[in-house]
């Protein structure tokens, strides 16, 4: 997996600011979140990673994508009783999951949508950031 250079900069300059070093595992498994966005838990990307690392453990996915979010280059995705999956769009957006198989989209909020979901919280309440899940079929 080859990020372009303006991706491997932005990895590395999000990295440094948090006091993290560039390796070639968080390259990887990056680049494996940008090249497929379908929001992958720790283990499919894992499975996915060793195909080009087949060295690299779970517990080093599980930490290259923790060291991810704390950098803010990707969310995690949370829905009930299922694992923890991984989203590269940074954008204020939704995500979708379908009962019968799990699989997750973006659905992208618009300013309007955005703006009503941050007016309708209490008085004296405010987010800098919305999390809205859809489930069904």
């Amino acid at each position: 997996m080859n990020l372009l250079q303006q991706e491997r900069q932005r990895l590395r300059t999000a990295l440094r600011k948090k006091g993290m070093r560039s390796t070639r595992q968080r390259e990887l498994i990056y680049g494996i979140l940008l090249d497929q966005r379908n929001h992958p838990t720790a283990e499919e990307m894992h499975v996915r990673a060793k195909k080009e690392l087949s060295g690299i453990s779970l517990a080093t996915v599980y930490n290259g994508l923790e060291a991810l979010v704390s950098c803010g280059l990707v969310k995690q995705v949370h829905f009930e009783r299922t694992s923890t999956r991984f989203c590269p769009n940074l954008q204020e957006h939704a995500h979708f999951q379908w009962e019968q198989t799990g699989k997750v989209l973006d659905v992208p909020l618009g300013m309007e949508a955005s703006r009503y979901l941050k007016d309708i919280l209490p008085e004296g309440y405010s987010a800098h950031s919305i999390s809205l899940s859809y489930v069904g079929r």
